[in-house]
């Protein structure tokens, strides 16, 4: 037996001929069955275990490494993490990519059948949870201790399809043939409460009588860093009734639904993310959703620190727990349960205690976005945690007078609670109370959040507020997304050690002069959208993918595309450059107005290609379902990344990062991450438009903003609009129209006329091939600041304060 580091583990192999060896062996003994009889499924799942177990080998030795070193841990709490598929990183992560495939084939096997079983896991949605998934990636790959919880989505957020154009909502049973990534623990149970009322005990130490109690019952997934033995987890709970939740004797009646009702009560709360709101019930589970994840989380915590722990001094020298977004803000109050209720301590030492150890990170700069909850909701579910923000906000509310004697107003826009028209407690504001850092995303989004969404607490804290630019992870949605890209840098570069050095891309600009160079990445370029599929590879691929809404304004590229229709029925002599249009992302359920565009959308597409007048120039598509597994067709085969958000509006965003990445020049505002990404790729190389934020609020200050004006003087965009008014597009999409007309919150009609002007100097660069090839690799050449690894070494220097452990063999 090879015994290393004291742990008495078997080698695994490291050739083809011991992996298929090791596959065999998991295949009689964990999958029970043999070569001859297997399905296709058995084989994806014994390969998924084999590779697991060469990562699960490496997760001990971190554990043991982490449990000597004794450090200081991030624990990042996120509603969601869009993981994607894990076979193939998992495989080019443990080093066993290319022994894997020559297994299966040994074995009569196709490695592309098999590995195109694997599943992307449910746990996330949009830019929040793959923001989440690749800062975690980073962590490992940087060697930082850390632990990422979350909910285990028993169906995710759900499967999009289109009938009739419109988006339909399905279920996403992801885990319906299993999770071979998972390692469940249902003996490290935590018990969570909610509802009851709260009573003194015979000490005056409160307590927290519930009305309900459920359990939250873990798993965990690794996450393997690459280059690096290091192998952190992430840690999902799954809600489960209690032992007493299932009826027996109303069973045994007949009564078999009431029988199970208080268990099936009890797992809605792990059942979708994101449940639709529209309803109070729905509302109510989602704070509970929030409630369950702090509260399983939290505990977990307390027992990791107290492994090697046990005085509460140290508690914020060992831990520092990071908030992602305003949905584990619940954490605070919940922590301060903990050490007063449950700990004993002092409220004082309790309050210094939780303002160290949390971060919090702000996605957002629309008000109304921020989240609150009703006071009444609040108390019924939660009224020890009620209790407890009014002690925090009272004391909170002190310091502020103190501070500014005789300002009621800045009292009432500061205060936890919300009292007109409604009590309500703010999220924000108690996520930036109980925190000793707030950081933003991008550079404008973090200046706009200590200006205007948070300038009180800037003004009060002003050291408190920081800036930690997103970024991507470059394995991810490069190395994996785009193999033929990659493997076309690491020839121009000389080496791969730019996958965990981005900044080694700008090798790449000495390259653009270089005419062989230029065209292969132009041949790359063109089998990626061979692979996609789209029609026409060598038309423009225009790109916009991401999640439904009104401010990312989706009905503005719409717009564009319904004016080149216009154009081209006008004028059909005239030679026009194809152009594909791709569409791809998700309205939340309840979110008609965004459902609205998307079936505009699809009517437009389907007027477009039924017309061949048109449609050889002009093609518009709309892949359904857009998740990790899509972007990672798409993203290399775009030319052209929207990123065309109102001015102000957007926080980051990580699509135009990806997008740039792979070598796709951008038409955008100056808004979130756009302006850092314009800044380094160059202007030249970035198709500016539109309002800058300043400029934004001016036209709208003190509601003069008249979009009807802007139809009344623009013949193209009357043109447009009267086109959906009339019916013109399957008599669908007025709603979209009048929406505009009537308020255009995100003054979609006073950017037009740029942003067309603006396509049109796309068109003309899109003709000059040499040039645009240039300038697409300079945009990957100069897109290394967009590194997650950059993002964590930042927080990790100014908010964490934490420092690697190396993993030894």
């Amino acid at each position: 037996m090879d015994v290393r580091n004291g742990m008495g583990l078997r080698p695994l192999g490291t050739s083809a001929a011991e992996f298929e060896q090791d596959l065999l062996s998991n295949l009689y003994y964990r999958r029970g069955t043999t070569v001859e009889s297997a399905s296709t499924q058995d084989a994806y799942e014994t390969l998924a275990l084999t590779v697991r177990d060469r990562l699960a080998e490496r997760r001990v030795r971190t554990a043991a490494a982490h449990y000597a070193a004794n450090p200081r841990w991030v624990y990042y709490l996120s509603a969601e993490y869009l993981l994607g598929k894990q076979l193939e990183q998992n495989m080019l992560y443990s080093g066993t990519d290319r022994i894997a495939r020559v297994a299966m084939k040994q074995l009569g096997l196709d490695p592309d059948e098999v590995e195109g079983l694997d599943i992307e896991p449910g746990l996330g949605n949009g830019g929040l949870g793959r923001l989440a998934a690749c800062l975690l990636d980073a962590m490992a790959t940087l060697d930082i201790p850390a632990v990422g919880y979350g909910i285990r989505y028993d169906l995710g957020i759900f499967k999009q399809a289109f009938k009739d154009g419109a988006q339909v909502e399905k279920p996403d049973d992801w885990t319906y043939q299993g999770n071979p990534w998972e390692f469940p623990a249902p003996d490290d149970q935590q018990t969570v409460f909610f509802y009851g009322h709260t009573e003194r005990d015979e000490n005056g130490r409160t307590q927290w009588i519930p009305g309900e109690i459920v359990l939250g019952e873990p798993s965990h997934m690794l996450v393997p860093g690459h280059g690096t033995d290091t192998v952190n987890i992430v840690r999902l709970w799954r809600a489960r009734g209690s032992e007493s939740s299932f009826d027996l004797s109303r069973f045994s009646a007949g009564q078999y639904a009431e029988a199970v009702d208080e268990a099936v009560h009890a797992e809605n709360i792990s059942k979708v993310l994101y449940p639709d709101d529209s309803t109070e019930l729905g509302r109510e589970l989602r704070l509970k959703q929030q409630y369950f994840l702090v509260s399983c989380s939290l505990r977990d915590i307390i027992r990791r620190f107290r492994l090697r722990n046990t005085d509460w001094a140290e508690f914020p020298k060992k831990t520092v727990i990071q908030l992602n977004d305003t949905h584990p803000t619940l954490a605070i109050p919940e922590l301060m349960r903990l050490l007063v209720d449950e700990e004993g301590l002092g409220w004082d030492l309790a309050w210094a205690l939780t303002k160290q150890t949390f971060a919090y990170t702000c996605h957002t700069l629309l008000p109304e976005a921020l989240e609150t909850w009703p006071v009444h909701m609040f108390e019924r579910l939660l009224p020890r945690h009620l209790e407890i923000v009014y002690e925090i906000n009272e004391r909170f509310l002190a310091e502020v007078r103190d501070r500014f004697p005789g300002d009621v107003d800045r009292l009432r826009r500061m205060s936890i609670i919300q009292e007109e028209p409604e009590r309500r407690v703010r999220m924000a504001n108690l996520a930036v109370v109980g925190t000793q850092a707030v950081n933003g995303v991008a550079e404008l989004h973090s200046q706009l959040l200590a200006e205007t969404t948070l300038r009180d607490f800037a003004d009060l804290w002003p050291t408190k507020f920081h800036n930690v630019t997103n970024g991507i992870s470059p394995r991810r949605f490069i190395k994996l997304a785009n193999p033929t890209l990659s493997s076309l840098i690491t020839e121009g570069l000389g080496s791969d050690a730019w996958i965990n050095d981005l900044d080694q891309l700008t090798g790449l600009e000495r390259l653009t002069g270089d005419a062989a160079f230029r065209e292969k990445w132009r041949a790359v370029k063109r089998a990626n959208k061979v692979r996609l599929g789209l029609g026409d590879p060598d038309s423009l691929t225009d790109v916009m993918i991401k999640r439904f809404h009104e401010y990312k304004r989706q009905q503005l590229n719409l717009l564009h595309i319904i004016t080149l229709y216009q154009r081209i029925k006008a004028s059909p002599g005239r030679a026009y450059a194809p152009r594909t249009v791709l569409f791809a992302g998700k309205a939340a359920p309840a979110y008609h107005a965004a459902k609205h565009i998307i079936r505009l959308i699809n009517a437009v597409a389907a007027v477009i290609d039924a017309d061949p007048a048109v449609s050889p120039y002009l093609k518009v598509v709309f892949p359904p379902n857009y998740n990790v597994t899509l972007g990672s067709l798409i993203i290399p085969a775009a030319d052209l990344s929207e990123q065309i958000s109102l001015a102000g509006k957007e926080a980051s965003g990580t699509g135009n990062m990806k997008l740039a990445l792979n070598g796709a020049l951008t038409i955008g505002t100056l808004d979130g991450a756009n302006i850092e990404i314009r800044d380094r790729v160059g202007a030249d190389n970035f198709f500016l438009f539109g309002l800058d934020t300043p400029a934004a609020l001016e036209l709208r200050h003190g509601g003069a903003y008249q979009p009807r004006a802007f139809y009344e003087q623009d013949e193209e965009l009357r043109s447009a609009l009267d086109a959906i008014l009339d019916g013109k597009f399957l008599g669908v999409g007025r709603e979209v129209a009048e929406s505009l007309l009537g308020r255009d919150e995100y003054l979609t009609l006073a950017d037009y006329r740029s942003y067309i002007d603006c396509q049109e100097q796309v068109e003309k660069a899109w003709a000059d091939t040499e040039q645009w090839t240039t300038s697409s690799i300079l945009n990957t050449a100069r897109s290394g600041f967009f590194s997650a690894d950059r993002t964590v070494r930042d927080y990790a220097a100014g908010i964490w304060h934490v420092s690697p452990v190396q993993v030894t063999r």
